[in-house]
């Protein structure tokens, strides 16, 4: 049965559905994608589309829905029974055909969460939302919405993982706190796209006001991954999980902006990505030193922005490719025979 977090997401999700189905493509276009100006890496969308854009936004969205139901139900997400919000659609738009398959590790199982622990209500709830989020833009998209391309919910971890310097091998179905981490690489990048997507909306009344809940729904998300990985590591009496994720967070900054390694000065014109970590600070009123948290991706600087990326950004994310240029990117990561559409 839903909670009532899980009804009010619902409602701004189906609210916004209705708005969005009424409005022009160049909106839904800048719903679906970042764009991050710095002069730096700045895009053209000169030769992108709006059904380009939104397929794009539709490849992304497979994944994590896929990655999410797989956690919590252990099947893909066109395997899904009516009571676990499925089955979807995997051929998109297409009057034939089939969509792509997911690797995941021999004899898969899903994430084995404490029967009626928050991490598992927190689970439950995102794979739900993941799911709408992938019908909508197949129902924005129509006849002309792409198939799920192959994804890799395996090697990509494995790779990530060394990559990042957390060993040769890494598997975010193995257990709660695992999850939390490989959600992490998923929820912070959604935001920042979301983000940047932003600056692109023409119709500020009945578009903008729907793209700020949608944000809103995935900052839950990422501050919920956040919080749990916090929690965890509170729980377990060391900062393992929190060690994770800064080494992500400088990966997915190099693999984003090569040759980025610092945070970012004030305003947002420079890239960043911030991990958890822990400060000392001092209660009003009070000499005496605590320990606090530091949760939020936003910059260091006094206006605490959160970032935003451009579509090159995000696929060098997602397919462990390098950003230096516009094109290229075809496969890789999670993507291992690269992505349906026109952006890839």
């Amino acid at each position: 049965m839903a909670t009532l977090e899980t009804q009010a997401v619902d409602a701004i999700i189906d609210n916004t559905r209705r708005k969005m189905l009424t409005v022009g493509g160049a909106a839904l276009a800048g719903l679906a994608m970042a764009s991050y100006t710095s002069k730096a890496s700045a895009q053209s969308t000169a030769s992108q589309t709006d059904v380009d854009i939104l397929n794009f936004a539709l490849n992304l969205e497979y994944l994590e829905a896929n990655y999410y139901n797989l956690a919590v139900y252990g099947t893909t997400i066109d395997k899904l029974t009516s009571a676990q919000g499925g089955p979807i659609s995997i051929i998109g738009g297409q009057a034939a055909g089939s969509g792509g398959t997911v690797t995941t590790k021999t004899s898969f199982a899903p994430v084995p969460f404490t029967n009626g622990s928050l991490a598992l209500a927190y689970a439950t709830e995102t794979a739900l939302e993941e799911g709408k989020h992938v019908t909508f833009l197949q129902s924005a998209l129509g006849s002309a919405a792409v198939a799920m391309p192959n994804l890799d919910l395996y090697n990509s971890f494995n790779t990530l993982a060394l990559a990042a310097g957390i060993g040769a091998a890494f598997d975010p179905f193995a257990s709660a706190d695992n999850f939390f981490v490989g959600a992490f690489i998923f929820e912070d990048t959604g935001v920042s796209a979301y983000h940047g997507a932003a600056g692109l909306i023409t119709d500020k009344v009945n578009v903008l006001a729907p793209a700020v809940g949608i944000h809103a729904v995935e900052a839950y998300h990422a501050a919920l991954v956040r919080t749990s990985i916090a929690a965890a590591d509170a729980a377990n009496g060391n900062l393992t999980l929190t060690g994770y994720t800064t080494a992500i967070a400088n990966l997915r900054l190099a693999l984003s902006v090569p040759g980025q390694s610092a945070t970012l000065t004030v305003g947002d014109t420079t890239p960043y990505d911030v991990g958890l970590g822990v400060t000392t600070v001092s209660l009003e009123g009070s000499t005496g030193q605590y320990t606090a948290a530091t949760l939020v991706d936003a910059d260091s600087s006094s206006l605490s922005i959160a970032q935003g990326r451009n579509y090159n950004q995000i696929l060098a994310i997602v397919t462990a490719a390098n950003s230096g240029g516009s094109t290229g990117y075809s496969s890789g990561l999670f993507y291992p025979k690269g992505l349906n559409g026109n952006l890839k």
